[in-house]
């Protein structure tokens, strides 16, 4: 039978006495240069010299770039180090290792080996030792699971190590065919590798394999089969001899009947290897293409271990082939995308799309399954949205990230909605432009754009929404609208505030603003006085030009320590004059910690962005609020919030100026008179809204992207009443049903059936 997995080709890297340095990146670079797929890298590789073949085979990798590395371990080496070894490996290469564990030397019968298969594992029952070996790699490679690595086993001990993923699912290849280390690769293994080509021997090993992978809830197509060949070209004087299409010929039912899915040659000589890779493999794969069915080789296999991570409720099988990648809770990518920066989470499946298309596709799936959470993610960043869930389904946009220059002459620009600001920043910087974003350049530009954006050139320049001109957006029902000021302009209009309600933007056109050099200024400052210098702080800011933007934090009080206020302003200007002129009344406010000032370019200040993934858990738990001044009323309440010890982040932005000069009614966000916005962070939601509610009788309104609170009473303090009614009557257009529920999901204006509220 044929198991399905597209051919490869290969070559294994000759072994020879006193090897120079140079010859096995030589042979690399030739497999690579003819196209072949596979590179095997023995454990002997460098056997009689004083090259070491872990070594050996990094240097390989470094000389190539599209080449896969099979390499081989030695049975001495302890799986642990193996592990960190070849993940290590598969990351400098891109994900392009797999794993050979050599078991033995065949049984009898088997037909000829290849060099250098002595070896054994522990003991004298291989089986069991090489079984711990794969345990042991596993588990260390196992980032599902949350924690450190621990096996007991006869032969190895694990008591506590730290995981390391590779770069992709590194399929561990199984070397032998000794009946007990047949069943261990339909029990454990990704591959099959026998050095006989014997047919006999190749459909009794299938069998035995076949037999144990359905006994561990396997499917027998998930192990792919590898046989490495020796031969010659010329006189045809038997198997693999003769001319390429003699090979063929031989090779033909080793994979049509017998299903191997990769052919690994053995040679020394140059000129065989190019022959087989230029004439045997193409010929091969389109011998295999007319003999067996149309696309067989399309379906993917999922392992059984990723099978029994799936959640309930979920069409696994009716997910659209069209995506751009689709993540299941069993893959290894989940590891990285299962959590947002600030909320952890478990979704059932992400759907990553890269076209609107794919994303209509993906609105599509989630409307086939109502009752299962949705989210929707551009970089996972939000407190407020649920960029992720639990058993749900995600969304994930992050691939759309382009960044255009439409029209120079206008600063016209196109940006995706997975792009982050750090990105959109680089890329404008060259045209002495910028886009107000936020404080922090890994944030998504879907969800600051869709809520507001206040950033450190709001007072100047206004809100990030308040520069966009257009959006693409792809609605509940599937469809796919462009929307601004002369088309779906209703749309537009709530998109600027409360875009999530109403569909996946996938691309923003924004008019950016000039912005050259700028000044950026960290103070940390003595705020023993802590309601004075609030006062005082924000009396400077509303006096302040235009120019200046600050944004405040203020860490809890601990005993016996200092209490500090840490401010981050920006002065639109570079000339050391009017730089000083803006910060001198914020430095003189109280006496100063430290300073740092820099002029510097708007793009070097949201350089501050980590590309790890995120390892969150649990919900953030964050409150939002907008207020005008801040009195020595609210100093005082905010004073006491501070020292109580319920809230662990406690943040004033500046907003006000330019963002004041935009009518209330021109977007859905409203709150167009407040001049600082507020947000709080604890532990616990009863602690955090016990404090909060002492700073609520001086807040008007709140901003949505800050908000983690699920309580009914906060669309109203998002959005005044006649914006809000008008918002819930575009949701009866736009999206009756509710599809579009997790993030300050609006109740339609009429009963519409289906229509919900959270």
């Amino acid at each position: 039978m044929n198991y399905g997995h597209r051919l490869k080709f290969g070559l294994r890297l000759p072994t020879h006495d006193g090897c120079e340095p140079g010859r096995p990146v030589q042979w690399a670079g030739m497999a690579e240069q003819q196209g072949l797929d596979l590179l095997v890298i023995p454990a002997d590789t460098t056997e009689g010299s004083e090259l070491e073949p872990w070594t050996v085979s990094s240097w390989i990798a470094a000389t190539t770039s599209s080449l896969g590395l099979s390499v081989e371990a030695r049975p001495t080496r302890h799986p642990a180090m193996l592990a960190r070894a070849v993940a290590s490996l598969d990351h400098l290469t891109e994900g392009r290792v797999d794993l050979t564990l050599p078991a033995g030397p065949a049984s009898a019968g088997s037909g000829p080996m290849s060099p250098g298969r002595e070896a054994r594992w522990p003991a004298d029952d291989t089986g069991a030792a090489l079984s711990e070996a794969i345990h042991v790699v596993r588990e260390l490679w196992n980032v599902l699971d949350r924690g450190l690595g621990r096996f007991a086993g006869r032969f190895y001990r694990l008591a506590g190590a730290q995981k390391s993923a590779p770069a992709h699912d590194v399929p561990i290849v199984v070397d032998g065919q000794d009946r007990n280390v047949l069943r261990l690769v339909g029990k454990q293994a990704d591959e099959w590798s026998t050095g006989g080509w014997d047919i006999a021997a190749l459909a009794a090993g299938n069998r035995v394999i076949d037999e144990s992978a359905r006994e561990a809830g396997r499917d027998p197509r998930e192990i792919r089969r590898r046989v490495t060949i020796r031969g010659d070209f010329g006189d045809r004087t038997g198997i693999f001899t003769g001319t390429a299409a003699d090979w063929v010929t031989d090779l033909l039912p080793l994979v049509v009947d017998h299903g191997v899915g990769t052919v690994v040659l053995d040679t020394d000589d140059r000129g065989v290897a190019i022959t087989f890779a230029t004439e045997v493999a193409p010929a091969l794969r389109a011998a295999t293409e007319a003999a067996l069915p149309r696309e067989w080789s399309t379906a993917r296999v999922r392992r059984s271990a990723a099978l029994a991570r799936r959640r309930p409720g979920i069409d696994y099988d009716g997910v659209p082939a069209e995506m751009a990648e689709v993540v299941e809770p069993g893959d290894l990518a989940y590891a990285r995308l299962r959590s947002g920066y600030l909320r952890g989470g478990a979704p059932g499946i992400i759907l990553r799309a890269e076209t609107n298309e794919q994303v209509a596709q993906a609105v599509a799936f989630a409307r086939r399954h109502p009752g299962v959470p949705l989210s929707r993610r551009s970089a996972g960043h939000g407190i407020s949205g649920r960029s992720t869930n639990d058993g749900g389904i995600v969304i994930d946009v992050s691939l759309m990230n382009t960044i255009e220059v439409l029209d120079e002459k206008t600063r016209r620009v196109r940006i995706g909605p997975g792009a982050r600001w750090a990105e959109v920043a680089a890329a404008l910087e060259p045209h002495g432009w910028a886009l107000s974003s936020g404080d922090y350049g890994g944030v998504g530009v879907g969800g600051l754009a869709t809520a507001g954006g206040i950033g450190y050139l709001a007072r100047g320049h206004g809100l990030t929404i308040d520069r966009l001109r257009a959006v693409e957006i792809v609605l509940a029902d599937g469809s796919t609208v462009k929307a601004g000021d002369s088309e779906n302009s209703d749309l537009f209009w709530a998109v600027r505030g409360a875009g999530a309600n109403f569909g996946i933007v996938t691309a923003f056109e924004f008019e950016a603003d000039e912005v050259g050099a700028v000044a950026f200024a960290q103070l940390t400052q003595d705020a023993s006085d802590l309601e004075r210098y609030l006062v005082e702080w924000g009396r400077v800011v509303e006096d302040s030009p235009r120019d200046l933007t600050s944004f405040v934090i203020v860490p809890p009080p601990r005993a016996g320590r200092p209490v500090l206020a840490l401010s981050r302003t920006m002065v639109d200007a570079a000339d050391r004059e009017t730089v000083l002129a803006r910060l001198e009344p914020l430095a003189a406010i109280s006496p100063l910690y430290a300073q740092d000032v820099v002029i510097s370019s708007y793009a070097a200040v949201m350089n501050n962005a980590s590309d790890d993934a995120p390892v969150s858990h649990g919900e953030p738990v964050s409150r939002s609020g907008l207020l005008r001044h801040i009195t020595p009323q609210f100093a005082a309440a905010a004073a006491s919030v501070l020292r109580s010890g319920a809230i662990g982040w406690f943040q004033l932005r500046s907003v006000g100026g330019a963002v004041a000069d935009i009518p209330t009614d021109a977007t859905a966000y409203a709150h167009r008179d407040a001049n600082f916005s507020l947000v709080v962070m604890g532990g616990i939601d009863e602690v955090v809204d016990k404090a909060w509610d002492r700073l609520r009788p001086f807040l008007d309104g709140l901003y949505i992207s800050f908000e983690s609170s699920l309580r009914p009473g906060r669309l109203a303090e998002a959005w005044p009443p006649r914006t809000l009614s008008r918002l819930r009557e575009l949701k009866t257009v736009y999206d009756p049903e509710g599809v579009f529920g997790d993030n300050f999901a609006l109740t339609p204006a009429t009963n519409t059936p289906g229509g919900r509220d959270r």
